[in-house]
């Protein structure tokens, strides 16, 4: 079986684009591969954070896994921080890392554009990130496309250790998304969906009611024309609106331009609320189910012991590898 890596951060209710593009992924591969899947606490701390708010998104992140289809028996999920082997390797691959490679990072420049000065964790971010999957012997790890420069880092400094130490990690594969697949913001389709975005109707988180789902695709961009069919360049509203469509119900593009052939965008939109709303019932269901018990202490937990078996055996290789401690 493969071993399959990748994490969430807990800022802010996790939305649609999250789950279509990579949450619904996880569950599918959990089937037939051994995954690890982490809430990547330390990541977020790149940006000042509210202690008591980030615990709090901590647990809804975790609950939101186990909402969607993750299954402790076939998946291990845990908190970051709860494993030391991440922060601990992510100091030997930035020994091990450029500064002229960190600086050309898309995101970086993103973040830190307009600042004369940024924080150091967002410029070393991309290597905690190699080291979150380098630590477990990561074969395969699903992530949007915008996360394909990060993963080319990520390879490329394995590589180069493996070549100056010997065999030390396992080269990873990044699995990403059709790009069909991707959702975008609801007021602004040109950008992808984002938590951070200042218009809280740009998306659609996965715990909103029905009021809340309504009240944003209702009032979603489209355009003036009238005519539904998909056309990303002169269409990106309506677009957006099919793919989010067919993502929930499981029906064709093709099928659902048929389905609204001659019919008005008031018609589909109101449709694509109902889709919607049935989609993510049973995510917010469970969710208030799980999110107050025990439960959810004990997976993480557990979770977090499983991941540290796994890295220590990681950790000691690479350890052995950089004549680092004592034999």
């Amino acid at each position: 079986m493969k071993r399959v890596f990748s994490g969430v951060q807990p800022t802010g209710n996790i939305h649609i684009g999250n789950y279509l593009g990579a949450l619904r992924q996880f569950v599918e591969l959990q089937h037939e591969n051994q995954c690890v899947y982490c809430i990547v606490d330390l990541h977020s701390i790149t940006v000042p954070q509210d202690p008591k708010e980030l615990r709090k998104h901590i647990l809804d992140v975790a609950a939101l896994y186990l909402a969607v289809g993750l299954d402790p028996e076939k998946s291990t999920v845990f908190v970051q921080s709860d494993v030391p082997g991440h922060a601990e390797l992510s100091w030997i691959l930035t020994c091990n890392s450029y500064t002229g490679e960190l600086s050309r990072m898309t995101q970086f420049k993103d973040k830190s554009r307009g600042s004369e000065s940024a924080p150091t964790g967002l410029f070393t971010y991309p290597v905690l990130m190699a080291a979150d999957i380098l630590l477990y012997d990561t074969d395969v790890v699903p992530v949007g496309n915008d996360q394909k420069q990060h993963i080319e880092l990520c390879r490329d400094i394995a590589i180069r250790i493996n070549n100056k130490y010997g065999k030390t990690f396992v080269v990873p594969e990044g699995r990403f998304l059709k790009e069909g697949a991707r959702i975008m913001s609801l007021d602004d389709p040109s950008s992808k969906m984002s938590k951070s975005a200042e218009n809280p109707l740009s998306r659609i988180s996965l715990l909103d009611d029905e009021k809340t789902i309504k009240k944003a695709i209702m009032r979603a961009t489209t355009d003036s024309e009238g005519a539904i069919y998909y056309d990303l360049e002169n269409k990106p509203g309506i677009s957006n609106l099919l793919n989010i469509y067919s993502s929930f119900s499981g029906m064709p593009v093709e099928d659902i331009v048929t389905r609204y052939e001659g019919r008005g965008y008031g018609d589909f939109k109101k449709d694509l609320v109902e889709v919607t709303v049935d989609a993510l019932r049973p995510i917010r269901e469970r969710f208030q189910e799980i999110r107050p018990s025990q439960e959810l202490i004990h997976i993480l937990r557990d979770g977090a012991e499983k991941a540290g078996n796994l890295s220590e055996k990681t950790m000691k290789r690479v350890k052995e590898r950089f004549g680092l401690g004592v034999e």
